[in-house]
C-alpha cells in the first residue's frame, strides 16, 4: 500500500510543483525578459520559488495520489478483494494515514522555518530585477525608451557590422522644454568597459537644443543648431545586476515565521491603540469642533456674563464683508478638516490591514498543513468509489475539487485581507467545506455506499416529481372465473362513494398548515382504504373477456397514498425537517402539489367509475349475468 500510494506520490508533487512553478513564472515574465539576467540569478528565483510553493503543491499531491491509488486498487478489483476478506476500508487507509501525518508536520515546517528565509530572499530578487535596466535591443522603425530620459529611433541596422542608419534622439535629461534633438545619416552604439555608459558615435548629423528660460517670451524661444561629421555622446546607463538591500522586505507578515508574527502583530495593536488614542484626543481637545472661539472672546464673554451664543444671530448682525470673510475662514477649515481626516483614514485603514495580514499568515501555516489530510480523506474514498485508475478520471475530479479550494481561499482570504470577514473564519473557510466533505465519501466508501450511482438519483428525481405511471392491463389467454358484473358495479358504488367523502373532507383547494403537516398524523386511512378497493377491483376486472372493460380499466390511476403527507417518521425528525426551513419548505410544497392531484386521481375514479357501469349496460353485461 505505502509502496503504491508512493510512487504515486512523489510522480504527482513533481507535476504539481512544476505547474505551480510555471503559474507563478508567467506572474512576472515581464520583469525577467530582455533584461539580460544571469543564469546563477535565474537559478536562485527558481529555487526560492519552488521553496516557497512546496506547501501549496502538497495537498494537490496528496489528493491526486490517493485518487490513483484507490482508483487503480478499485479497478483491479483488489479493494473487493480485502474487503471480501473482512478488512475494512478504513483499515487499508490506515498505513496512509500514518504516512500523511509527516507530511503535514513537512508542510509546517516549511511554512514556519524555510518559507519566510526563502520569501524574503525572493522578494528582496523580484525588486532588484524590477530595478534593473533592461537589455539594451533597439528595434528596427519604432521609437526605443528603454533608456531614462532617451528616445532612439533607428531606421534600418546592420547586424553584421552593427552600424546603425537613420538614427533620431530626444535627450530629455534637461527637461521637454529644453529637449536636445540629434538627427545623424548613421552611428554605432557600444558599451563601455565598465559597463555603466553607452558610447554612440554619430556621423553627418545635425543637433538642435532650446534655450528655455522663464523671462522669455514663449513666442520667441532661442535655439541652437549644431552640424557635425562625426560626434560621441556618452549616456549613463548601469547594465549590472545588483541585490537589493532586503531591511524594507523584512517587515512584510509573509516573511516571518509564528513567533515573529504574534510579537509584530502585538506591536502593532499596542501601535495603533496609541494612535487611535490621540487622534480621539484630537478630536476631543476642538479640532473638529464647530463652536471654538478664541481667548481673547472667551474672556470677553466672562466679563458681559454670557454663557450661551447664538451664533445665527451673531452671523446676520454682522457686514457683508465680515460673512464672506467668515465663509471664506470656515470653507477653507472645514476643506483641511475633510483633508486631514481622509489622510487619518487612510492610515488607520492601513495599519489594520497589515495587522490582519500577519493574523492571516498565522492561521495559514496551520490550515495548509491541515490540507494535506483533509484531501488525502477526500481523495482516497473517492478513488474507492470511483474505482477508475490512470490519470484522466482522476485529474479531472482532482482539478474540479482544487477549483473549489481554491474559489474558497482566495475569496475568504481577500475577505478577510479587507476586514470584510473574521480573519480566522476567512482563512479556514475551504476546510470547514472540505472537511465534512471528506467525511462524507470516508463514510459513504466504507459502507459500499453509491454515491455515483445515477439510478439512485434518478430515483430521487422520480420521488421528488412523483411523475404519474400509467397502468397497463391486458386481457388474458386463459380465464378461470368470468368477474360478477353486478357485484362489480356495486363496489363501484361504494368507491365513488369513498372518494366524494374524502374530496369533501379534505381541503383540498388550500396548502396544508404547515406545522399540523410535521406535527400531525402522517397516514391518511380513508386515501389507502379507498386505493385498495380500486385494486381489487381492477384485479377482478382484469378477468373480463371484453375488450372495452379492459380497455377502460387502464383509466385507472396509479398513485402513491403518502405523497400529500409527510414522508418522514413521526418524531424528533420530523420537528428538525420543520426548523430547518429549506428541507421543511420542500417538504410542504411537494405535499401541496401532490394534495391536489390525489383529488384529481379521485375525480378520474369517480368519472371511471361511471364509464365502466354505462359499458356494463351498454354490453348487456349485467344483464347477462343476471
Amino acid at each position: 500500500m505505502l509502496k503504491s500510494f508512493g510512487i504515486m506520490f512523489i510522480g504527482t508533487f513533481f507535476i504539481c510543483l512544476f505547474i505551480f512553478v510555471m503559474q507563478f513564472l508567467w506572474l512576472y515574465v515581464d520583469e525577467m525578459v530582455g533584461k539580460g539576467l544571469s543564469l546563477d540569478v535565474l537559478g536562485k528565483f527558481f529555487y526560492y520559488a519552488t521553496l516557497t510553493l512546496v506547501p501549496r503543491s502538497l495537498p494537490l499531491a496528496i489528493l491526486l495520489a490517493a485518487l490513483m491509488t484507490f482508483g487503480n486498487f478499485g479497478e483491479r478489483v483488489e479493494l473487493t478483494a480485502m474487503k471480501a476478506s473482512g478488512i475494512p476500508l478504513l483499515r487499508v487507509m490506515r498505513p496512509l494515514i500514518i504516512f500523511c501525518i509527516p507530511l503535514c508536520f513537512a508542510s509546517f515546517y516549511f511554512q514556519n522555518v524555510i518559507i519566510p528565509d526563502s520569501q524574503l530572499k525572493l522578494n528582496t530578487l523580484l525588486v532588484s530585477m524590477k530595478q534593473k535596466s533592461p537589455e539594451l535591443e533597439i528595434p528596427e522603425g519604432a521609437f526605443y525608451d528603454g533608456i531614462e530620459g532617451y528616445n532612439l529611433f533607428v531606421d534600418h541596422k546592420d547586424r553584421n557590422t552593427g552600424m546603425l542608419y537613420g538614427v533620431i534622439i530626444y535627450n530629455f535629461t534637461d527637461g521637454f522644454d529644453n529637449a536636445h534633438i540629434i538627427k545623424a545619416d548613421s552611428g554605432r552604439l557600444e558599451t563601455t568597459a565598465d559597463k555603466n555608459y553607452l558610447k554612440m558615435t554619430l556621423y553627418n548629423g545635425e543637433q538642435f537644443e532650446n534655450f528655455k528660460d522663464d523671462n522669455i517670451n514663449k513666442k520667441n524661444i532661442p535655439y541652437r543648431r549644431e552640424v557635425f561629421g562625426r560626434k560621441t555622446i556618452l549616456i549613463a546607463f548601469n547594465d549590472e545586476f545588483s541585490v537589493q538591500e532586503a531591511g524594507f522586505l523584512s517587515a512584510s507578515a509573509s516573511s516571518k515565521n509564528m513567533r515573529q508574527l504574534v510579537i509584530d502583530r502585538d506591536s502593532l495593536l499596542q501601535e495603533q491603540d496609541s494612535i487611535g488614542r490621540a487622534y480621539f484626543k484630537t478630536l476631543k481637545n476642538g479640532t473638529y469642533n464647530v463652536y471654538s472661539y478664541s481667548a481673547d472672546d472667551s474672556v470677553r464673554m466672562k466679563e458681559q456674563r454670557i454663557t450661551h451664543l447664538n451664533m445665527d444671530s451673531v452671523y446676520y448682525s454682522a457686514t457683508r464683508d465680515q460673512q464672506m470673510r467668515w465663509r471664506t475662514t470656515e470653507k477653507t477649515r472645514i476643506e483641511n478638516m475633510r483633508s486631514e481626516t481622509t489622510l487619518k483614514k487612510r492610515s488607520v485603514y492601513l495599519a489594520d490591514k497589515n495587522i490582519r495580514k500577519h493574523r492571516i499568515e498565522w492561521w495559514n501555516k496551520i490550515v495548509l498543513s491541515l490540507a494535506c489530510m483533509v484531501f488525502f480523506f477526500i481523495g482516497a474514498p473517492l478513488g474507492a468509489i470511483i474505482r477508475k485508475g490512470g490519470l484522466g478520471v482522476s485529474i479531472l475530479v482532482s482539478v474540479l475539487i482544487f477549483i473549489i479550494y481554491y474559489i474558497l481561499d482566495s475569496n475568504g482570504g481577500k475577505m478577510a485581507r479587507e476586514g470584510e470577514m473574521t480573519v480566522w473564519f476567512g482563512r479556514w473557510m475551504s476546510t470547514f467545506v472540505l472537511a465534512p466533505m471528506g467525511a462524507f465519501f470516508t463514510i459513504k466508501a466504507n459502507r459500499d455506499s453509491t454515491v455515483f450511482n445515477p439510478d439512485a438519483y434518478k430515483a430521487a428525481v422520480r420521488w421528488l416529481i412523483a411523475k404519474p405511471e400509467e397502468r397497463h392491463v391486458s386481457g388474458k389467454e386463459v380465464i378461470i372465473h368470468d368477474p360478477d358484473y353486478a357485484l362489480c358495479s356495486a363496489q363501484m358504488d361504494a368507491l365513488t362513494a369513498s372518494c366524494q367523502a374524502w374530496r369533501a373532507g379534505h381541503d383540498w383547494r388550500r396548502p396544508p398548515h404547515y406545522l399540523r403537516f410535521f406535527l400531525g398524523d402522517h397516514r391518511d386511512e380513508a386515501l389507502t382504504a379507498i386505493a385498495t378497493q380500486m385494486d381489487a377491483l381492477v384485479e377482478t376486472l382484469g378477468n373480463s373477456r371484453d375488450a372495452f372493460v379492459i380497455t377502460k380499466v387502464n383509466s385507472y390511476p396509479l398513485f402513491s397514498t403518502r405523497d400529500h403527507v409527510c414522508p418522514l417518521p413521526q418524531g424528533w425528525l420530523s420537528v428538525a425537517a420543520a426548523v430547518l426551513l429549506p428541507l421543511g419548505v420542500l417538504l410542504w410544497l411537494r405535499a401541496t402539489f401532490f394534495v391536489r392531484r390525489r383529488a384529481s386521481n379521485l375525480a378520474t375514479i369517480v368519472k371511471t367509475n361511471a364509464e365502466l357501469q354505462q359499458i356494463f349496460l351498454e354490453r348487456k353485461l349485467v344483464k347477462i349475468e343476471n
